[in-house]
């Protein structure tokens, strides 16, 4: 495995001297990643008839394969997105609700996903249902009581997080599925933060439909995501933009939503190459137990707690501040990256927390500068 830390960083483009600790956020492309998308990039542009008319589609469905062999799924069960909200769009607007059917999501839903959601319900008539999560300190036997409680015969859909984005947790969303299979919900899962932060098996997990970012934390390009959905759930499903595919099945119509540039799809190879040579398993193993000392030094030096408690948690922890208001969260958090750091702050209940991400090229330091900074723009 290679060097981690302050040892790789030379890999990454980030700049100097910046405490960067919000990888979840918008990832970090590495060099080599970026070097094989310009490459794609190069041969595109070389001749783009020949490109658009003969080489992408075997490409991408190559790019599928491996990206498949890495999730426990088949690469013809994938198809690209731009990311994890856009392919959650496809599911849910190919859904048929009527007036009065019911939509479930957890309290802690993606913004952007519930935004969809909403938009959903106000064109047909359907209800958004919010299933109760508990924070800080998640109780997972309280969360599936929960979610099976919530469950009605105008149940249509349920749209559950695998990690939450505002509080970091990983949920056992093996058992959700099956709670909500058992009542006869198909699940769509919102697996944004997922792919190289914990291990997955798509097909074990048997989700209805699952999507997910490669530009997070298995180091792919921007605008790098997928969508997949299982055999028997793929009928009926189309992209947000509909094209020339439509109604060829569920690859043709994902891999061809109009001229637009699919080198960072392309690239997804050259990602799990370079995630693979900093350890894979081992990597992610260290990043998570990375983030969890970070959050436990922080809260240790503040006096206050980490969101997830004891449980077991991924590549990112939440901290509750010592002090400060929820108005107050947007003016922190722009400080800090004047200050010379990234950490989001995010309101929970009242009080104000920072989610921490711990990737291959962060140590120990990164995080005690983080805690540094904070302290000084909260004493402002």
């Amino acid at each position: 495995m290679t060097a981690l830390g302050e040892a790789v960083r030379q890999e990454f483009l980030l700049e100097d001297g910046f405490a960067t600790a919000n990888h979840g956020a918008y990832g970090a492309t590495p060099r080599p990643v970026l070097a094989a998308q310009d490459e794609w990039r190069t041969r595109m542009e070389r001749q783009p008839s020949r490109f658009f008319n003969g080489t992408i589609l075997p490409a991408l469905r190559a790019a599928a394969d491996r990206l498949g062999e890495y999730l426990g799924a088949r690469g013809q069960d994938i198809g690209f997105v731009g990311n994890a909200t856009e392919g959650a769009n496809g599911v849910l607007r190919s859904q048929h609700f009527e007036p009065g059917d019911e939509i479930l999501v957890l309290a802690h839903v993606y913004g952007a996903v519930r935004n969809t959601v909403r938009h959903v319900c106000s064109i047909s008539g359907a209800r958004m249902v919010e299933v109760p999560v508990t924070f800080p300190r998640p109780d997972d036997g309280e969360l599936l009581a929960a979610l099976s409680g919530a469950i009605t015969p105008r149940t249509k859909l349920a749209v559950l997080d695998h990690i939450t984005s505002s509080s970091a947790l990983l949920l056992p969303i093996g058992e959700m599925i099956a709670a909500c299979h058992a009542q006869g919900v198909p699940v769509l899962v919102d697996g944004a933060h997922a792919p190289g932060q914990v291990a997955l098996d798509l097909t074990a997990l048997d989700a209805d439909w699952y999507v997910g970012n490669c530009h997070k934390w298995l180091f792919a390009p921007k605008g790098c995501g997928f969508l997949w959905a299982r055999a028997d759930r793929q009928a009926g499903i189309h992209p947000a933009v509909i094209s020339h595919g439509y109604g060829q099945g569920f690859t043709a119509e994902f891999d061809w939503t109009g001229t637009r540039d699919p080198s960072a799809w392309l690239a997804t190879p050259a990602a799990l190459d370079f995630h693979a040579r900093l350890g894979g398993p081992a990597l992610m193993a260290r990043n998570v137990a990375l983030a969890a000392s970070a959050g436990a030094a922080l809260a240790a030096r503040w006096g206050t707690e980490t969101g997830a408690g004891n449980r077991a948690a991924g590549s990112m922890a939440m901290v509750r501040l010592p002090k400060g208001e929820a108005s107050q969260a947007a003016a922190l958090r722009g400080a800090l990256l004047e200050a010379g750091t990234d950490v989001p702050i995010i309101p929970h209940n009242g009080q104000l927390w920072l989610r921490l991400s711990a990737q291959a090229y962060n140590e120990p330091a990164d995080f005690e500068r983080m805690g540094a900074l904070i302290e000084q723009e909260l004493a402002k």
